[in-house]
């Protein structure tokens, strides 16, 4: 982290100071450079090893290859691009040359979001270091209530469903088809309220000591289009690809066949950078391919010019619970150890609905675990009719209402918490 930073605090001086673009260019080449080098050393070294390995191997010459011995750094990609990103900004002109390294280095380095994000933009979170904060007994409140909420939602919700995903994921060769599909299902609540439950966390703590951080999440699995759902999941990562990869690669401003290779680039960048593992890539590769059906879908309906049928709620309700089911078909291959799994578990779901369904440890655990997801529910349709506040925004529940709601939860995390497990996105 202290050599990501002081690359990009003397790149983003030198590229601020630098009167020609090919010398501004230069500067930002080596930040760029100097601050992936560690990136890809821990984080995917091994995974390149293990390849090369394997493909010398396919043509029976045995290599001697050997892995490092290296820890993964927690939240490298995280840092990495948040650093990063302010050094894209200077050279852009959308943020100034900040002089005060100590105001830099938190900035790479602020606790509440530093190890899973959000990945802040320098134009967002780098100037509220240089004002003074004083104690805002609003902004107290405010934080505290999303700081609950999402603690409610890691360690109540998301670690209760881990204990039934990860056994089922561990073995999917001794589950049928309904158990797979299940414990799919629990996967795709658990990432979502595991990771956007660190977010609120990590937002509601700024909050309290009077920062604000960008909003990470917005009801992603309400999302009606893929496209949608990337403007509503992992909003920092979603927006930092789309400013500093896919516009600089033409974004939509080239033909229709760059347009496509310019959508699979960013989706499998997306997906490596979650991990050094090709299920990682195989899940970038499928949002690149539901994507790209979608966009000939809506081509295909606007050419027949079926407009009434996009204005109708069954057919809104339709497309919502057909972006959820193509997102958790795409989690099998997040969630799986292996690629091999992932087809296992796909073709298990399709054709092994004969043997017996798992309910879990005991019938009760089963159902704490409905109970819990239900909660999110309705939670989270109160927050899409704006009945319950979202991100700090104005909730039209009666405050006596809304406190005895904290409370519940409060007593929910004390009596129904599972605190042994890590966040997933510690990994990344």
């Amino acid at each position: 982290m202290l050599v990501v930073t002081l690359i990009n605090y003397f790149s983003g001086k030198k590229i601020g100071s630098s009167n020609s673009i090919k010398e501004k260019r230069r500067w930002l080449y080596l930040a760029l450079i100097f601050s992936v080098i560690p990136l890809v050393y821990f984080k995917y070294a091994n995974f390149f090893v293990g390849n090369i390995n394997s493909l010398f191997k396919l043509i029976n010459y045995e290599t001697s290859f050997s892995y490092f011995k290296v820890i993964l750094p927690v939240g490298i990609s995280f840092f990495t691009f948040q650093a990063l990103s302010y050094s894209l900004d200077v050279y852009y002109n959308r943020t100034q040359v900040e002089k005060n390294i100590v105001n830099f280095s938190v900035f790479v380095a602020f606790f509440p979001q530093l190890v899973a994000g959000p990945i802040e933009r320098s134009s967002n979170l780098l100037h509220q270091f240089r004002k003074k904060h004083t104690f805002n007994k609003s902004f107290f409140i405010e934080g505290s209530k999303l700081f609950i909420w999402g603690l409610f939602k890691k360690v109540v919700i998301a670690d209760r469903l881990s204990i039934y995903v990860d056994r089922i994921y561990e073995s999917p060769e001794l589950y049928s088809g309904p158990t797979l599909i299940l414990a799919t299902l629990f996967f795709a609540v658990q990432i979502y309220c595991d990771f956007s439950g660190y977010s609120d966390m990590a937002i509601g703590t700024a909050r309290i000591l009077g920062f604000n951080l960008m909003q990470n999440f917005n009801l992603p699995y309400f999302a009606s289009s893929i496209s949608d759902f990337w403007k509503r999941w992992h909003i920092s990562l979603s927006t930092w690809f789309g400013d500093y990869l896919y516009r600089p690669l033409g974004g939509n401003r080239v033909n229709y066949k760059r347009w496509l290779i310019n959508i699979l680039v960013v989706f499998l960048v997306s997906g490596f950078w979650h991990g050094a593992n090709w299920t990682f890539i195989a899940w970038g590769l499928l949002h690149a391919l539901f994507y790209f059906f979608e966009n000939w879908g809506d081509k295909t309906l606007n050419m027949l010019h079926i407009y009434n049928i996009k204005k109708t709620k069954i057919y809104n309700v339709f497309k919502v619970l057909s972006v959820f089911t193509l997102v958790s078909y795409a989690w099998i291959f997040f969630r799986s150890n292996s690629i091999s799994d992932a087809f296992l578990i796909s073709n298990k779901i399709f054709n092994s609905w004969n043997e017996p369904f798992y309910f879990g440890a005991s019938l009760i655990t089963f159902a704490l675990s409905i109970v819990v997801i239900l909660i999110l529910v309705v939670v989270q349709i109160l927050q899409y009719k704006g009945i319950f506040s979202l991100y700090f925004s104005k909730s039209k529940m009666h405050p006596s209402v809304e406190f005895i709601w904290y409370v519940i939860l409060l007593l929910g995390i004390s009596l129904l918490g599972i605190s042994s497990n890590s966040f997933i996105y510690f990994q990344f």
